[in-house]
């Protein structure tokens, strides 16, 4: 069976402050799923990037997908998470453990580091969560204030 694809993002606005996350699953036919939600605890960008994935992850567990293809742009996110052992960032060590043991329940997963600019739309909706414009928007509405 093909993986899922599962882009995803998190926004912590201001940092830390409220979280936004944002996904986009994408089912093995092509079927594509967004999940765009506002969470009631504060955070900071990195712990938004991890509660981001998890509820991507709880997303297709329910959809019953078995293996994920997953992309973040937090550099972070995928060296905790990664086959490559790095040490853990204490203050979110048990965040990043329940990210892991979901990840577990899955049969294949693989998580990629990918940049900023090819994680657009799970940036949009993770934004969008907190009332924001997409940055792109949002810089063309500062350039036109002066």
């Amino acid at each position: 069976m093909p993986p899922w694809i599962i882009y995803c993002d998190g926004s912590a606005v201001p940092n830390p402050g409220r979280m936004g996350l944002g996904a986009v699953l994408v089912a093995p036919d092509g079927t594509r799923h967004a999940l765009s939600m506002a969470t009631d605890a504060r955070g900071c960008n990195n712990e938004a990037e991890a509660r981001a994935l998890m509820a991507a992850l709880r997303d297709a567990q329910a959809r019953g997908a078995t293996a994920l293809q997953i992309y973040s742009d937090s550099s972070l996110l995928v060296a905790q998470l990664g086959v490559v052992d790095v040490p853990p960032v204490l203050r979110l060590a048990a965040l990043y453990d329940e990210a892991g043991a979901l990840l577990a329940t899955f049969t294949h997963t693989s998580l990629h580091w990918i940049p900023r600019h090819r994680n657009g739309e799970a940036d949009t909706l993770a934004r969008a969560a907190l009332g924001l414009l997409p940055k792109t928007l949002a810089k063309l509405k500062k350039k036109g204030r002066r």
